[in-house]
């Protein structure tokens, strides 16, 4: 049996995948900060049945303490979720999500733990993957001002601005970030 550390376990995604390592055996741990960014609400006391503790992955002591428990691999899903509003957001989704990542890298390496499963995000890829009627693939340029303030919210053609036909995006597409997130 392996025993699996969930970042963020208590998150939408998270939830799902502690429930999935349970379901297959697995010891799981769950830890969690209960973030507003990513939490509306209280946090569960348990998830699938495994204990949740409140735990921010910044705090290095209480991060380590949990590693001590003999943990064998890290699904990592803790991250400030979101659009990223304003330019003031940044320190916030650094703070969480790429400090955060780096003090939980830094406490795996010094227990001993090697193995990580690290979660993204569709954002990655800016709009996703569109195909115009007439241009075939496209990649939409982010949304105006103008078209936003008039109740325009679907991409266009950037060739010849026709609706666009929404498409799967796969893991090798061109990343195109646009969001602080």
């Amino acid at each position: 049996m392996t025993h699996v550390l969930v970042t963020g376990g208590a998150g939408f995604i998270g939830t799902h995948v502690v429930t999935a390592l349970h379901d297959a055996g697995h010891r799981v741990t769950v830890v969690d900060s209960g973030h507003p960014g990513a939490h509306r609400g209280p946090l569960p006391d348990t998830v699938a049945g495994a204990p949740l503790v409140r735990i921010d992955v910044r705090d290095r002591p209480a991060l380590a303490a949990v590693l001590a428990d003999g943990v064998d691999a890290v699904v990592h899903q803790a991250a400030m979720v979101g659009l990223g509003v304003d330019l003031d957001d940044l320190p916030e989704y650094v703070g969480c999500n790429d400090l955060g990542t780096a003090v939980l890298l830094a406490v795996m390496a010094r227990a001993g733990v090697h193995r990580l499963v690290l979660a993204s995000s569709m954002v990655v890829y800016g709009e996703g993957a569109y195909a115009c009627a007439g241009h075939g693939p496209v990649r939409p340029a982010p949304r105006t001002v103008a078209d936003l303030a008039a109740g325009r919210y679907e991409p266009t053609c950037p060739r010849c601005a026709a609706p666009l036909t929404p498409g799967l995006v796969d893991e090798d597409d061109p990343l195109d970030p646009r969001s602080v997130y």
